[in-house]
């Protein structure tokens, strides 16, 4: 079975998936999302702080176009790179890299930063970047998340939508997620779906349900007693 993400495009710019119906980021602004819901969701850039001269870590469900990683490079970086930071992301459909190409240009905000991770990529890594290095992971999350030996201090959970794609988004996934986190540490994630939400607090997380991106009325942050 191919692996590789099948795109179809939507409006000549927005990358839409064809295994899961379901568009990699907002029809409104997929930066600004991914600044809303994963960046400010997770309490960043201030957070890097509390890492300092330590490294700050943090996971992924679904890696997609790449844009939560630049986003985040973004902030670190106009936060001064108070820490080191490592993010590791997990994600059973890479997307060919022209179509990778094709989808960040339509962020010329991060365009310095997408051409580094671009050039990475093609060459076939290492994928370091000044302090801040990218882990992928690829296969499956319900496989490969269970022998993860890392510990995030922040998630973003973005898969698509629990709806296109609940295996992602399974108690037994999220069980995973609570377990390879901080104490203190966080999650945020765009969907407020009632089942996601009650398998993160049964997991033993507080969960929160906030406004939402744009169309979205609402999404879910999450943190994990100290």
């Amino acid at each position: 079975m191919d692996q590789t993400a099948q795109i179809d495009w939507r409006d000549d710019r927005i990358p839409v998936s064809r295994q899961f119906d379901d568009p990699y980021f907002s029809l409104d602004n997929g930066l600004a999302e991914t600044t809303y819901v994963f960046v400010a969701g997770n309490g960043l850039p201030e957070r890097f702080g509390e890492r300092f001269g330590g490294r700050f870590c943090i996971a992924e469900t679904g890696f997609g176009t790449g844009l939560n990683f630049l986003t985040t490079w973004a902030a670190w970086a106009d936060a001064g790179r108070p820490s080191t930071v490592h993010f590791t992301t997990f994600e059973a459909y890479p997307m060919a890299l022209p179509d990778m190409r094709r989808a960040l240009a339509a962020f010329p905000a991060v365009a310095p930063y997408a051409a580094r991770l671009l050039a990475a990529l093609e060459a076939g890594g290492p994928l370091d970047f000044d302090g801040i290095t990218l882990q992928i992971v690829p296969g499956d999350v319900r496989d490969t998340l269970p022998r993860w030996d890392g510990a995030a201090d922040a998630w973003y959970l973005d898969g698509f939508s629990p709806a296109k794609n609940p295996e992602m988004w399974g108690a037994d996934v999220l069980t995973q997620v609570a377990r390879h986190m901080v104490p203190g540490g966080s999650l945020a994630t765009y969907t407020a779906a009632g089942h996601v939400r009650r398998a993160l607090a049964a997991a033993g997380l507080e969960v929160a349900r906030l406004p939402g991106y744009a169309r979205k009325r609402h999404m879910t942050t999450a943190r994990k007693p100290a």
